[in-house]
């Protein structure tokens, strides 16, 4: 999922969601923070990255480090 830093204020739902329903949705509302909740309890709690923390997360899950299989 390709967002853009402080330019991206709405929700996106990931690109690897696969109508499971264990999606999760991603905004950057400001250039220092990326935000992430469950799509499923959009009222609920959200998580707040670093752009570096998440530009890290996302390689590891490209490289498939989470890939529990």
């Amino acid at each position: 999922m390709a967002i853009k830093l402080g330019n991206t204020p709405a929700w996106m739902k990931s690109s690897r969601s696969t109508g499971n329903g264990a999606c999760v949705e991603v905004k950057s509302p400001a250039v220092e923070a990326v935000v992430v909740r469950d799509s499923k309890d959009p009222q609920g709690p959200v998580l707040t990255f670093s752009p570096e923390a998440w530009a890290s997360f996302v390689t590891d899950v490209d490289h498939g480090a989470f890939d529990l299989r």
